[in-house]
């Protein structure tokens, strides 16, 4: 586990929990591999600090109670409320409500009862059972604050009205009538009991609920820009004398009560409206120092001289921060899952429930690296002296950055090379130690030896890439899922004998000997192979060819100068010429074939059209139609369609059979059946002339 850490003026700010912590595994993957994760010991020894900090999606509000000893956040979704208890460092307890939360107060010294002000203009009172009573106001309330002397409860709201409820009589009283519509905030001063409300308007109404009328306004002055803003939050200071108020355009004002010029303005550099205001005084030695927080980042400076002290800048939108009293951990709440927590030992000791965290958070502090940037290197003035490279500043070899510059880290080396005259004995000695710690990872170790991924196929393609990109791209690649299973299934074996792959690389397939390139033997095509298995074919049925006799004496003649060949060589060159010599005789026979079977059909169908004429054949069709007419019949329709058919019958002849002339083979055959085609007089319509055969 490693602490994120920020520092700045020697003020370090350690990230306990929240988004951009560094854990071993995922939520999601966390949730459901919890019994796999009792074997991990980077997971193991995570810092947790409460169970179940965070929210469903996210917080709205954090408070923690008098006492020290609870915390109560609100959040969503769904709207829900989550106590936390410090000594178990776990939830509680957690109640869903019907409406989202906007505001909500602790009224006793633990968690017992509060305050909640929904965003459906409801005011929900609970205890230790849950809801003990619900009352609704006329509009959409904003902000609350309680009078602990009168127990009159202020509810600002979207009206030019400041509404009070006596939580002792329990009932409404008269409210506090405003010149400015919409309160923003409602503070109370625990001192002397003045009530301070944040209008839309650039004003601050200060109210004393004694004598339940106006004291006095506060008009602020922007004297940076002519824009139009709004006080968005109101603080006073435990003495009761000094005031601090934000505004909507970032800027925090502090003013002293007695008058109405700023003792200070600080802006907090983002333009976005503060959202809270927290005096920190007397933690840890240290004194006036305040806390402003916009969405962007909560930070710490001096009241006095407003020299920055320290910042707090999460990952995601903030919406509300605690202030643990007397420490130096802060809680905030925000748009991301987790809940933040942030723990600064400058400004006080950490909590008695997480006392251990003083002890921890050195250890576990992230060391930043040397360099910003993988190929620039950050240097100081006095580097620059060391390296004599003074003349450079100004240059673009040197960038000023800060206290310093950035240089090239190739040209960096260089230098220092230059620089320091022992420089080769350290690198001889580096490599020295490179090269043995590299032989002790080969060894067997008992625990935590460096394993390599195995590599079953491909193994010159991995060292090739090692040696062009270096052993850590190699690593990377045998380790990613995208092409892992090329170097552990056969299936993907690159076979470098194969005549595609030399076709691929030819620049290999050139530098080999000549009794390999003599190997090479061009590779038959798909119509070769199979004009070459039906050679073969038709050789089975009608025997060996005569010329076949030549061919062989031809390889005999020719198997004096292949005598230097191997022996799979020759076979392999012999069946080529005999292929080839097969080829051309089949071609010469299929050619003299097809002219013999063209002028046969040629003259087939010369004769059949010269016996029976096509004319012919149309009047013996016209005939026997005449001969089935009958004039006889009459047919006749009324006017509803229906036909009426009048004819003489007759006694149909019969046809006078055919003289079947038997052959000689044929006539001890008893069945009679039809030896020519019905219509043989007819000119074939088929291309087919083998049929006619």
């Amino acid at each position: 586990m490693v602490l994120k850490s920020t520092s700045a003026s020697d003020v370090s700010v350690y990230q306990v929990s929240g988004t951009n912590v560094s854990r071993s595994l995922p939520d999601w993957i966390a949730k459901k591999r919890k019994r796999e994760l009792k074997n991990d010991l980077e997971y193991q020894n995570r810092v947790e600090l409460i169970q179940d900090f965070e929210f469903s999606e996210a917080s709205n509000k954090i408070k923690v109670t008098k006492d020290g000893q609870y915390a109560m956040a609100t959040g969503t979704y769904k709207p829900q409320i989550h106590v936390y208890d410090f000594d178990n460092l776990s939830m509680k307890f957690d109640r869903h409500t019907d409406a989202e939360n906007i505001d909500f107060l602790i009224l006793s010294d633990d968690w017992t009862k509060s305050v909640h002000l929904q965003n459906d203009r409801s005011i929900q009172f609970q205890n230790k059972g849950g809801i003990h009573y619900t009352t609704r106001i006329p509009k959409f309330g904003r902000s609350l604050a309680y009078n602990e002397v009168n127990c009159d409860l202020y509810v600002g709201a979207s009206s030019n009205e400041l509404y009070r409820l006596n939580l002792e009589q329990g009932r409404f009283l008269n409210p506090f009538k405003l010149d400015t519509e919409g309160v923003n905030h409602v503070s109370m001063n625990a001192v002397n009991g003045l009530v301070s409300v944040a209008v839309e308007d650039s004003v601050v109404e200060f109210w004393d609920p004694r004598a339940r009328s106006r004291v006095a306004k506060l008009y602020l002055e922007n004297h940076f820009d002519s824009n139009p803003f709004q006080v968005t939050t109101t603080s006073f200071r435990s003495d009761g004398l000094n005031f601090a108020c934000g505004t909507s355009n970032g800027y925090s004002y502090l003013y002293d009560l007695r008058t109405s010029e700023p003792a200070m303005v600080k802006d907090q550099g983002y333009g976005f409206e503060v959202k809270k205001i927290i005096w920190l005084d007397n933690i840890g030695g240290v004194e006036n120092k305040i806390l402003t927080c916009d969405k962007r980042s909560a930070k710490i400076w001096d009241r006095i001289d407003g020299k920055a002290y320290a910042s707090m800048e999460p990952n995601v939108d903030i919406n509300d921060i605690e202030h643990i009293p007397g420490t130096g951990m802060f809680f905030t709440a925000n748009e991301g899952i987790p809940l933040h927590t942030y723990y600064i030992p400058n400004l006080g000791p950490s909590p008695r429930w997480c006392s251990f965290l003083d002890s921890i958070t050195e250890e576990l502090e992230e060391k930043p690296s040397d360099s910003v940037y993988s190929n620039y290197r950050f240097i100081t003035k006095g580097d620059v002296k060391k390296l004599n490279i003074g003349h450079l500043v100004g240059s673009k070899v040197l960038r000023a950055y800060m206290h310093g510059f950035f240089i090239n880290s190739e040209l960096y080396d260089k230098l220092a090379l230059i620089a320091n005259p022992n420089a080769y004995q350290d690198e001889r000695e580096r490599e020295i130690r490179r090269r043995i710690e590299k032989e002790r990872e080969s060894r067997i170790r008992s625990s935590g030896a460096v394993q390599k991924p195995k590599v079953k196929v491909n193994k010159t393609l991995v060292d090739k890439l090692s040696e062009k990109r270096g052993d850590s791209v190699a690593d990377k690649v045998l380790t990613d899922d995208r092409f892992k299973e090329m170097f552990e299934d056969e299936e993907f074996q690159v076979d470098e004998n194969d005549y595609d792959y030399k076709q691929l690389n030819p620049v290999k397939s050139a530098r080999e000997t000549e009794e390999g390139a003599a190997k090479r033997i061009r590779a038959l095509t798909a119509a070769e192979e199979s004009d070459e298995e039906r050679i073969a074919m038709r050789e089975r049925g009608r025997g060996a060819y005569d010329d076949e006799d030549e061919a062989e004496s031809e390889s005999e003649s020719e198997s004096d100068e292949d005598k230097e060949l191997d022996e799979k060589t020759q076979k392999k060159i012999q069946k080529q010429l005999k292929s080839i010599e097969r080829r051309k005789r089949e071609n010469e026979q299929t050619a003299n074939f097809m002219s013999e079977m063209k002028v046969g059909s040629l003259s087939s169908s010369s004769d059949k059209s010269s016996k029976v004429t096509f004319a012919d054949q149309v009047s013996a069709l016209d005939k026997e139609a005449q001969e089935k007419k009958s004039d006889d019949s009459i047919m006749r329709r009324n006017h509803r369609g229906e036909a009426e058919l009048t004819f003489v019958p007759k006694k149909k002849e019969k046809k006078p059979t055919k003289k079947q002339v038997e052959s000689n083979d044929e006539a001890s055959q008893k069945d009679n059946g039809r030896t020519k085609q019905r219509f043989s007089g007819r000119r074939s319509a088929s291309k087919n002339t083998f049929r006619e055969m």
